[in-house]
């Protein structure tokens, strides 16, 4: 059983029969004596993806669901399908676009450092990389002497993703992004 005040993100507890993973963990301490410290938490569940944001005192719990992190690079994709193959087994996994909402866009064929949380053999999720490197395809032409200022211009990369980017990168240069915020993070 994992008390409130052990939860961390990452972690996939059970909720109403459900497997959950922990998205955010915020604490609130009161600013009166006696009170009790509560953990804001939001859970996404594994299942559909909805979120459920719960306040909790430090004594809940929740039980603890038997699940594997395993590296599973993607492969490619299968009409509406994501294939994914264990590094370890070589067991391949399919994943519908609708499970990677948000996702799928920094998905490139061999991506490394791609992490299946899997529950009895199914695939619930993915995790990717904190960065990305992907291409760009279409974008304004740089700006000579740009490089000293802050601004900033549209790019499309290779997955369809658009994300800003600082003016003096061209077309055909390779870029990281950050797959949390899906902003820009440096040349590759």
């Amino acid at each position: 059983m994992a008390k409130a005040s052990e939860l961390k993100r990452g972690m996939v507890v059970e909720i109403d029969g459900v497997p959950h993973v922990v998205k955010q963990v915020e604490v609130k301490s009161p600013s009166s004596r006696g009170g009790t410290t509560l953990y804001k938490t939001r859970f996404n569940n594994l299942k559909t993806g909805q979120k459920l944001d719960e306040s909790l005192k430090g004594e809940d719990s929740y039980k603890d669901v038997d699940w594997v992190r395993a590296k599973v690079p993607y492969s490619y994709k299968d009409g509406d399908n994501y294939v994914f193959m264990n590094s370890a087994d070589y067991t391949q996994y399919l994943l519908a676009a609708a499970d990677l909402a948000g996702q799928a866009e920094y998905l490139t064929e061999s991506l490394d450092g791609v992490v299946a949380l899997l529950i009895d053999d199914e695939i619930l999720g993915i995790e990717l990389p904190s960065t990305v490197t992907l291409e760009i395809i279409e974008t304004p032409p740089a700006l000579k002497g740009s490089s000293a200022s802050a601004r900033t211009k549209t790019a499309k990369l290779a997955t369809g993703l658009e994300v800003q980017v600082p003016e003096y990168l061209a077309l055909g240069e390779r870029i990281k992004v950050h797959t949390e915020t899906g902003k820009f993070a440096s040349r590759a």
